[in-house]
């Protein structure tokens, strides 16, 4: 199955502008967009969903997977984490603030350089983003149903083809 079978609103809307504006060129790229930008929504609120179910935000979840996948003694400093992230660092203060409230970051001072302080995954942030992981993954993976593996293989090399020019564009 190709997908062309199957008709969504995005191929109403090329529909429209190909009747109200026939001078328009190849609207593939307009599909094309319009469908990841909806795939992105829907894909957003089934995580957003998982991260609730573990009184998490995905920016949270982001900051713990972060610091976990860091390795042992899962500490880095917040610099580190705001580039890794690409927020703000009003954003990451925000964020490491709320974590640290609830007991699952926890700031230390950077042995390396007195005035700099790093921040390391406590026990309880250890515990709970193993959990959430699991969860996680197995959440993305019913987001993908439907694809088979080839699929998915597939859809995975294009998209890194295609990131990879965007980032080096935006360099």
């Amino acid at each position: 199955m190709t997908g062309t079978e199957h008709r969504d609103a995005v191929d109403a809307i090329v529909d429209q502008w190909r009747e109200q504006r026939p001078d328009l060129p190849d609207l593939l790229p307009m599909a094309l967009l319009g469908r990841m930008t909806r795939c992105s929504l829907l894909i957003q609120k089934q995580m957003a969903e998982c991260f609730r179910r573990h009184d998490l935000q995905l920016g949270e979840f982001d900051v713990l997977a972060s610091l976990r996948r860091a390795g042992e003694p899962y500490t880095l400093a917040p610099t580190a984490l705001f580039s890794m992230l690409m927020v703000s660092s009003g954003t990451m203060t925000h964020r490491l603030q709320g974590l640290e409230k609830r007991g699952l970051v926890e700031r230390i001072p950077d042995p390396e350089d007195a005035r700099s302080m790093l921040v390391r995954l406590s026990a309880a942030g250890l515990e709970r983003v193993d959990l959430v992981v699991a969860d996680h993954l197995a959440n993305e993976d019913s987001l993908l149903t439907g694809l088979d593996a080839a699929q998915r293989q597939s859809l995975n090399d294009l998209l890194r083809l295609w990131l990879h020019h965007l980032e080096s564009r935006l360099a």
